[in-house]
């Protein structure tokens, strides 16, 4: 959502640190917050005038008239204030329908005042601009505001001043305090606008000879804006209404969503309810409420929440398993059930998020069936079948009962079954595959193109072929009343090439001459083109940076899809209607600031061009054009018919609500004409009217179908028009959010618009409105499709809508990967691997998790053991590796490997090419010693040699036992690497006799010349062999291919890569110049034949 109340200390807190103006702001900060937990000794510490001044004390847990409900204490000392609180604070108060717990309470000064001296003070927004009320006489007994208060609308990006404040709110003020009054009143607006209030309520505001006191304050911000004011605003806490407790469970989901790119909600009514729901969709959540609520559940249902923009698969079983443990903590007599709704996903794969929830299920298992819970599961969406089996499947395995239902379902069919309403059916019907509807059983390779482009009626009116009409709005331009035709080209702002590639299918299967995406525009890379698929054929779309270069190439385009961030898409969308030649922009974002979309709509008003959004998915025209990802994949568009278009058009707030509407429409009726989800937010771009009137002046539409919700008043304005005439097509009419009205608490549901602020914005008050103006509303949503079904057949049967014959769409292929989701294809990979995978949630090293690898803190060595051997080690092998890695890390800049590294380093190559440069000098001659001592001396060993006959045998062949010497160091000087290497292996490994074998070689080699000592390569190959063999994880065989392919060298390239990387950085830091060889240092000589 993004209107949220905000604590009273919160809102004054914002309002002292940062409200500007030359009115006396009187006990600035003179503020102490109570709860159980306060120690009044430390608060009296803290707030030194609690001692000396008379006090007040209320309650700040969003209670309104507190003073009516003797819910303030005032002129009070301390003592009285403890007095006070004895018999209230973790009592239970009631207000209204609601019952909570008092735990925090607010004590400030007491000030001594007149009642002449109260004021009242409101601003709070509108769609049109900002409005501020005024009273000349505050306080307790204020009234009704709205008949009494004066009253001045601040248009959107308009300012106020003071002379204006006095002139039309300050009429019945006392000429001594106009001043103070109207520099207070312009001061507390631009705070309201510079801090994203949505609300923000004074009562009583006092003045006095002294300067303004802020009493009484009740206020709401844009949550949505914490991204531009989170400097102003820290971190701010959101309490819940009052009667509803904050659950840490709820802060858990909150904190996952704001981690998320999808939507993840949770609210909890009753935790003691047996009803509990997980719903896709912040429109369906709402419609199950409804449903449950309508079918007398509303007592026991347990909780509200949505999960939906496409979780990932770790996302969904967090959220599921959160659900599961709170309905398996307390058991109910009767049993409980789950219901797992949702509309017809528009993107997300359902499949892949129902793995999730299966996770959870299976952990949950034996809770879930020592509770008895029954399970109801209805959804559709890509991949939804997938989904629905592996759900089935998982209550077979668990003994859990699942009951399991797809789009061939009623969507809320399931809570009527799951509280014993209907029947459960023994066998659902079963619904075709997602590829069967990429199959064409017709025998017919294409479809006639009128076929499928004229109306679905033997009317034949031309659809997309009349001339773009325009309807009044108002504007200084008009906005046009056809927005979509076969011929419509659009930008696409924004590199989101899945839905590009599904508005290209939906062009070709309907028959589009061209494609619909003329271009994209993506400013984060250079001018490219993008590959896409037509059919079979592959084909070019340019993406440009600039939005001024893609306009000029593309004069054709009149439409914009914006898939710009919540934090871009104002702006791109300000820059988009610069240019005439749009006329319509669908802003897919969610979570715009409300003051930013009402700027949007002022500009898009005075240019003419109608706005879809924000928070939407788009629209849909039938055999013309769809907007990204509306209408779901192409199973969806051909199982729903949306390839043609149909008799009826509709508009709906939720995206995922209206591709059920279009499977609803599908199933009761000759199909859709046109579609449009204007969006959830409070201020959509567009309204219900705006579309409702296009479709009463569009001939080819028969019938209007308007899925309306709770909050706002928009469809008051369709009543309006169906009384004065305006509307004469049947209009099919539902506003869900019905249960509002039964919860004793505040409920915000998934959308930001979806919360009533007054009765006359209730989804009861509007659904009542809508019957008596005539529209035909349904008892419930339950019924949406049979009162649907009715009004078609009337029309039919009077001669309206004459059915034509249904053609069937030309074949697309299925895209490779999601053929390969289904199942339906397999192809041999090009690699395999063994070790990672970073595919899922979390990375994973040959089956550990990386938060595994950290919570079991096995190191670097054990991560290499992990990635290099796919076993996890013993602590002290890792800690061997992590030796060998230290002790090989360098030898000097002498040596061939760090003397190219510094070569190239000051030849002023780069970091890799300078390591690269060292690293090619590792081989038999230089660190490349360790698999060759490792095989050398294991092969002896293994064969049963004697020391003596090894060394023999190696002196005889004229081969060097690789391993053995030291330039440096000797018997006598020994190397401390080894030392320390061997003290550890003697302490730590369960055997080292290859070891020992090579021990004994060395005493023979240094017999002979004392630097003939086993090296730390020779030491290190020799006892990674005794740590393969006698570790326990590897065989035999496993140890020695190991050695065979080349692993112990890897530890010496690893290691001696980090003392390359120093060197190159020292050099890098000393700033050495170009390095050449001292001519001294270099014998030159004659070619041998010639000194001869």
């Amino acid at each position: 959502m993004s209107a949220k109340a905000i604590s009273e200390q919160t809102g004054k807190e914002f309002l002292y640190k940062h409200i500007c103006t030359s009115a006396a702001v009187q006990n600035r900060f003179r503020y102490a917050s109570v709860t159980p937990e306060t120690d009044f000794d430390r608060l009296v510490q803290d707030h030194p005038w609690l001692k000396t001044e008379k006090l007040v004390v209320k309650p700040d847990q969003l209670i309104k008239r507190r003073g009516k409900l003797g819910l303030i204490g005032v002129n009070l000392d301390l003592n009285g204030v403890r007095e006070w609180l004895q018999p209230r604070l973790m009592r239970e108060a009631t207000v209204g329908k609601a019952k909570g717990i008092l735990k925090n309470f607010l004590i400030e000064p007491f000030v001594p005042h007149k009642q002449a001296e109260e004021f009242y003070v409101c601003i709070y927004a509108t769609r049109e601009g900002d409005h501020v009320l005024f009273h000349h006489e505050g306080g307790v007994d204020v009234g009704d505001v709205d008949a009494k208060a004066l009253k001045l609308l601040v248009g959107v990006d308009e300012k106020i001043g003071e002379e204006q404040v006095k002139k039309q709110l300050l009429v019945n003020v006392p000429d001594g305090k106009k001043a103070v009054l109207a520099s207070f009143i312009v001061g507390l607006f631009n705070l309201y606008e510079d801090l994203f209030f949505t609300y923000l309520e004074i009562n009583p505001l006092v003045v006095t000879k002294d300067g303004v006191y802020v009493l009484d304050m009740a206020a709401k911000i844009d949550a949505t804006a914490d991204y531009i004011c989170k400097a102003k605003w820290g971190d701010v806490e959101f309490p819940p209404p009052f009667g509803r407790e904050a659950y840490p469970e709820e802060a858990y989901i909150a904190d996952l969503d704001a981690k998320s790119g999808a939507s993840l909600k949770l609210t909890l009514l009753n935790p003691r309810g047996r009803i509990w729901t997980m719903v896709a969709g912040g429109g369906a959540s709402v419609v199950y409420s409804d449903t449950i609520c309508d079918l007398g559940g509303v007592e026991e249902l347990a909780n509200y929440g949505e999960y939906s923009g496409a979780p990932s698969e770790q996302q969904t079983y967090d959220y599921a398993k959160t659900i599961l443990s709170l309905m398996t903590r307390e058991k109910h007599p009767d049993g409980k059930v789950l219901i797992i709704g949702g509309s017809i996903a528009n993107f997300t794969n359902v499949a892949a998020t129902f793995k999730g929830i299966v996770r959870a299920i299976k952990d949950y298992q034996t809770p879930l069936k020592e509770h008895e819970v029954s399970i109801f599961v209805r959804r559709g969406g890509p991949n939804y079948q997938e989904g629905l089996r592996v759900m089935g499947e998982v209550g077979k395995t668990t003994g859990i009962p699942i009951h399991v239902f797809g789009t061939e379902t009623h969507m809320t069919a399931i809570v009527g079954m799951a509280l014993g309403h209907r029947p459960i059916p023994s066998e659902p019907p079963a619904a075709a595959h997602t590829a069967n509807f990429l199959l064409n059983t017709s025998g017919n390779t294409s479809t006639p193109v009128s076929s499928r482009t004229a109306s679905f009626s033997e009317s034949k009116a031309s659809v997309g072929a009349s001339p773009a009409k325009k309807v009044k709005s108002g504007a200084s331009r008009e906005k046009a009343a056809t927005l979509f035709s076969r011929h419509t080209k659009a930008l696409v702002w924004g590199m989101q090439t899945r839905a590009v590639q599904g508005m290209l299918d939906f062009d070709y299967v309907c028959s589009r001459d061209e494609p619909s995406v003329a271009a994209m525009v993506y400013p984060f890379t250079g001018d490219h083109k993008q590959k896409f698929y037509w059919g079979h054929k592959e084909i070019l779309i340019p993406v440009y940076k600039n939005m001024s270069d893609a306009m000029r190439k593309h004069p054709d385009v009149d439409v914009l899809i914006s898939f710009a961030s919540l934090r871009s898409a104002f702006d791109s969308t300000m820059e988009t209607m610069q240019y005439p030649q749009i006329h319509t922009i669908a802003i897919i974002a969610e979570g715009i600031p409300e003051a930013h979309t009402r700027k949007i709509i002022k500009a898009a008003d005075e240019k003419g061009v109608t706005i879809i959004g924000p928070a939407t998915v788009g629209g849909i025209k039938p055999g013309c054009f769809k907007i990204g990802n509306t209408g779901g994949m192409l199973d969806n568009i051909l199982a729903s018919r949306l390839y043609r278009p149909g008799s009826v058009a509709y508009v709906s707030r939720s995206g995922g609500m209206s591709n059920e509407l279009n499977n609803i429409i599908s199933r009761t009726t000759n199909g859709v004409f046109e579609g449009v989800a204007i969006g959830g937010d409070r201020y959509p771009g567009s309204v219900f009217t705006d579309h409702v009137l296009r479709y009463q002046d569009t001939p080819d539409v028969k019938m209007i179908v308007v899925l309306g919700e709770i909050g706002g008043t928009e469809e008051y304005k369709i009543c309006q028009a169906i009384k004065e005439g305006r509307i004469t097509k049947p209009v099919v009419c539902w506003c869900i959010g019905t249960c509002a009205t039964m919860f004793s608490s505040e409920v915000q549901f998934g959308h930001a618009g979806a919360c009533a602020s007054q009765a006359s914005e209730t989804a009861v008050a509007k659904n009542k409105a809508l019957r008596e103006a005539g529209a035909h509303v349904p008892k419930s949503f339950d019924e949406l499709g049979d009162v649907i079904r009715t009004v078609y057949n009337d029309l039919v049967a009077k001669g309206v809508i004459v059915p034509a014959e249904e053609m069937p769409p030309p074949t697309v292929p299925m895209d490779y990967s999601w053929a390969r989701e289904l199942g339906l294809i397999r192809k041999p990979a090009s690699f395999m691997t063994s070790i990672c995978d970073e595919r899922g949630q979390e990375l994973i090293y040959a089956g550990m998790t990386i938060t595994e690898v950290f919570k079991s803190e096995i190191g670097l060595g054990g991560t290499l053991g992990l990635l290099w051997f796919q076993r996890r080690l013993p602590r002290y092998a890792c800690q061997f590796i992590e030796m060998c890695l230290m002790v090989t890390a360098d030898h000097g800049p002498a040596v061939s490997g760090a003397h190219n590294t510094i070569v190239c380093a000051r030849a002023g190559k780069d970091l890799i090419s300078s390591l690269t440069s060292g690293l090619l000098t590792i081989g038999d001659r230089f660190g490349g010693a360790l698999d060759a001592a490792a095989k050398q001396f294991s092969k002896a060993f293994d064969s049963g040699m004697l020391p003596m006959e090894f060394v023999n045998k190696m002196k005889k062949e004229g081969r060097l036992i690789m391993g053995i010497g030291h330039r440096v160091k000797s018997i006598n000087n020994p190397d401390m690497r080894v030392q320390i290497l061997k003290d550890f292996v003697k302490q730590n490994f369960p055997s080292s006799q290859l070891l020992d074998y090579a021990l004994d070689v060395e005493k023979i080699t240094t017999s002979k010349k004392p630097n003939l000592i086993l090296n730390v390569d020779g030491f290190i190959g020799v006892a990674f062999v005794d740590l393969l063999r006698t570790c326990g994880g590897f065989t035999r065989d496993e140890a020695d291919e190991f050695v065979e392919i080349g692993a112990l060298n890897g530890i010496f390239v690893l290691g001696r890569t980090m003392g390359f990387i120093g060197h190159y950085l020292d050099q890098k830091r000393l700033k050495q110049g170009l390095y050449r060889h001292p001519w001294d240092d270099i014998s030159y000589v004659l070619p041998e034949h010639m000194s001869m």
